[in-house]
Formats: structure tokens, C-alpha cells, sequence
């Protein structure tokens, strides 16, 4: 799901739904994404590759908001952190046509979350080449993503910021507060002059203030 808040730009994820029906998923599949999949091979046009689905969801279940030919950002960030089968495997079978013969995809348990990481000025005037603090290449495994980044010409190993949404900085948990306190505690790590990011991904869903309506 993505941040809560017009206007936002892509600011946050977090995955799962805590609010989502236990049925949900498997309703959008079957009445979204199987659907459009059955017209585009009746139209002569079968699709292979990543369906992004933006929906919202109302009394009477999915709506279709828009698609995109690509993954999500940044719900993806968040996605891919709990996805326990190798993702190279999964390409390969989509693009060679035997995504069928795949055996179910594994999950870890639990919560992710990412949080956007903005420069100074985004998203009318963003503004790039400004140094990073505390996010050195190779320092993945902190939940640390690089989005609009570029080496910093200046410093061996540096970076600088490169685009609006420079960083996506993720945290796991047992529950979705766990998982958001990481997140926010690795985001105080590291230093972007200038750079904002929201404080509310995912809160309103910790505080029980989202619900389907009836």
C-alpha cells in the first residue's frame, strides 16, 4: 500500500494489509488482474512482463485506479523485502514462458515497510549533487536502497543525491509497528542536507484509523 495523503508523490509502503479483507488478494486477482489478462489475449496482444495494479478499495471491493508495465514504486521495496524466492528466477520464467511450472512463491513472515528518503525541494525543484551521510555503497543489508543516487566525483565511495526520491530505507518486523520503528530508527543514520521525508507511513494503519467500509 502506499502513503496515506494527497499529493504525497510516492513517499512510503508498507506490506501487508492489516485492513484488507482476508479474501482480498485473492479478489483481485480474480477480478482485476485475470480478467485484463484474458482480454489481451483475446485482442491478440498477450501480455508477459510486470502488471502494476493501482487500485482503491470501496464497499463493493477493488477498483481499478490505473496500470503500469512495471513494478511499483515504492510499494515493490517493500514487497521484494519478504519475498523469500529469488526474484531472477522468477524474470526468467516470465520471459522464457514457464512461469506455470514455478512452485508457489515463499514469504518471510512478518511486516516491511519503506520510507522515501526526499532531496531538499522535491517534488516541484529537486535538488541533486547535495553529499549523503551514512549510506555508503555496500551497506544493503541495513534495509538502505538506492534510488536517485550518483557517485560522488569528490570522494572515493561517496554519494550524492541524483533525483527527487533518493533513497528508500526499509524495515522488517514482527508487526507493522516493529517494522515501522526500524525503518524511521535507520533513517536517523543517515544525512541528506536539505532532504525531508514523511513520518506517517504506515501509522494510520498502527492506530486502527483505516478501515473498508461496509
Amino acid at each position: 500500500d502506499n502513503d496515506e495523503g494527497p499529493n504525497t508523490g510516492g513517499m512510503g509502503a508498507y506490506t501487508p494489509l492489516p485492513w484488507l479483507p482476508t479474501d482480498g488478494v485473492q479478489r483481485i486477482v480474480d477480478e482485476v488482474c485475470v480478467p485484463v489478462a484474458k482480454q489481451m489475449v483475446k485482442e491478440g496482444c498477450p501480455f508477459s512482463g510486470l502488471l502494476y495494479a493501482g487500485l482503491a478499495w470501496g464497499s463493493d471491493g477493488p477498483a481499478v485506479v490505473e496500470f503500469n508495465c512495471r513494478f511499483g514504486d515504492p510499494e515493490t521495496q517493500a514487497v521484494l523485502d519478504l519475498l523469500k524466492t529469488p526474484i531472477g528466477g522468477v524474470l526468467a520464467a516470465v520471459a522464457n514462458g514457464t512461469l506455470a511450472d514455478l512452485p508457489p512463491l515463499e514469504w518471510e513472515d512478518g511486516y516491511a515497510v519503506t520510507v522515501v528518503l526526499a532531496a531538499g525541494g522535491y517534488p516541484e525543484a529537486p535538488v541533486t549533487g547535495v553529499p549523503i551521510e551514512g549510506a555508503a555503497a555496500g551497506d544493503g543489508g541495513r534495509g538502505v536502497r538506492a534510488a536517485g543516487v550518483a557517485e560522488d566525483p569528490t570522494r572515493e565511495g561517496g554519494l550524492v543525491s541524483a533525483g527527487g526520491r533518493v533513497l528508500n530505507v526499509i524495515g522488517r518486523g514482527a508487526t507493522l509497528e516493529e517494522a515501522r520503528a526500524k525503518a524511521y530508527a535507520e533513517l536517523e543514520t543517515i544525512d541528506l542536507p536539505g532532504g525531508h521525508y514523511r513520518s506517517d507511513i504506515g501509522l494510520a494503519a498502527v492506530e486502527g484509523r483505516i478501515a473498508i467500509p461496509e
